[in-house]
């Protein structure tokens, strides 16, 4: 073999928690998880506190533990190899990260953590192949600090993500926002990079693709739960946002079994 993606990097460990209960994580190479719902708090040696909330990337390493501060939902992977150490070595303390600075990383985790559990007397499994370093890559600029919005943007940031079912459309986010609608456009796409449009757009489909990898859903319920007037519209901005249809990318997806579900949430999806 002239390249051995295991010994670069493989995932040893996984972690599907739920509850009230503090948890300790331990071991070599580096943690890394997405917080689905509730808030909890990060404690590690030589590292303040810090409080993670739905839709934060957990970057960990060394020992630290994890106590809900209300009941919660995490999927977390340990992943060793030459990368996932060099990885840990850039970070200074185990933390918390933004979700929306790496938006494919709880997908990637998803689909990993849907796998058997690792045995740990046994090789590490060749079939992963590049995956466990596709998501080292996704995680990339993670830890890089949050990037500086006014009150506006933040706040239209943040309904976007709690509320992207509901959303009609732009000129619904403004009225909310009680601005107009040219101000918050100007606004948002000088501070963000993209229009407010199409970031709404960029947070549907990640929700999309996360539904998808679960088969029990089909395109007209993921369209009803994610914000479209259905399945052909679904498609039609499925397939202009990604270069392939929903059916595609569920079968290069997901080919085999479904990812393990995330917990039931009465208004949110994890994007």
């Amino acid at each position: 073999m002239i390249f051995d993606w295991n010994r670069c990097c493989h995932v040893c460990e996984t972690r599907d928690i739920q509850g009230e209960d503090p948890v300790s994580f331990l071991g070599a190479g580096i943690w890394v998880g997405v917080l689905s719902s509730g808030r909890c708090v990060l404690q590690a040696p030589g590292a303040q506190e810090q409080t993670g909330a739905s839709g934060d990337i957990l970057l960990g390493f060394g020992a630290f533990v994890l106590a809900p501060a209300e009941p919660c939902h995490l999927l977390a992977l340990r992943l060793e190899g030459l990368a996932a150490d060099e990885f840990a070595r850039g970070l200074s303390v185990p933390r918390f990260a933004d979700g929306a600075a790496c938006p494919t990383a709880p997908e990637q985790i998803a689909r990993l953590c849907a796998l058997p559990d690792p045995d740990p007397d046994a090789a590490p499994d060749p079939a992963l192949g590049a995956a466990p370093y596709a998501l080292l890559c996704a995680l990339a600029t993670a830890d890089e600090p949050a990037r500086r919005l006014s009150p506006l943007v933040a706040e239209a940031v943040q309904s976007i993500r709690t509320n992207y079912m509901s959303l009609y459309g732009v000129e619904d986010l403004a009225d909310a926002l009680g601005v107009s609608k040219c101000h918050l456009v100007r606004q948002f796409s000088a501070e963000m990079g993209v229009s407010p449009g199409k970031y709404l757009t960029h947070i549907r489909i990640e929700a999309v693709k996360a539904l998808l990898l679960d088969r029990e859903y089909n395109l007209e319920m993921i369209a009803s739960l994610c914000g479209f007037s259905g399945a052909n519209y679904l498609c039609r901005v499925f397939r202009r946002e990604t270069g392939t249809t929903p059916a595609a990318w569920r079968q290069a997806a997901a080919p085999h079994t479904p990812t393990k579900r995330l917990p039931p949430r009465h208004n949110e999806i994890y994007v």
